[in-house]
């Protein structure tokens, strides 16, 4: 199966990361959504961070924090913010808060023929914002993001 993934600047202001999953969407929003599911997929390999804790309050109004841990850095690093919308399984909506010019983010899930659609949208409040946020690196890691996705929902496709 092709798995490809696009990511794209669609504007001053906005990233898309684009990739069709073999699995249902339900499975692919838990893996979005579960602390569990998600501490096994998240964090990209090359970026050398591991999760140090996961917690995932995924309803709308609800909250998420990760911090990772770096082999550089004596300090660990947060990142949280709410859930806007949570319509499962099809719809997230989050803040990203560790930064004052985080992007706000939507992730779709549409289901075809068992597989899911995943479009992840996120949306800076300048063009600055995105300029910054691409320059750092931080908005690379989609495409290894979603190869590890690939391979969690193939080993859970066995116990589901």
């Amino acid at each position: 199966m092709n798995s490809h993934t696009t990511v794209e600047r669609t504007s001053d202001q906005e990233l898309v990361a684009t990739r069709t999953v073999d699995a249902p969407a339900r499975i692919v929003f838990e893996a979005f959504t579960k602390p569990e599911l998600m501490m096994r997929w998240w964090a990209p390999k090359s970026f050398g961070i591991s999760f140090l804790s996961c917690e995932i309050d995924a309803r709308t109004g609800g909250s998420y924090r990760f911090v990772f841990g770096h082999p550089a850095s004596e300090q660990p690093m947060a990142f949280f913010g709410r859930y806007i919308e949570v319509t499962p399984p099809s719809r997230l909506v989050w803040t990203n808060e560790e930064a004052e010019d985080g992007a706000v983010t939507t992730a779709t899930f549409e289901e075809i023929d068992g597989r899911t659609r995943v479009v992840v949208h996120d949306l800076y409040p300048s063009k600055e914002a995105l300029d910054d946020a691409l320059a750092s690196g931080s908005t690379g890691a989609w495409p290894e993001q979603f190869e590890a996705l690939d391979d969690l929902l193939t080993t859970l496709g066995a116990s589901v």
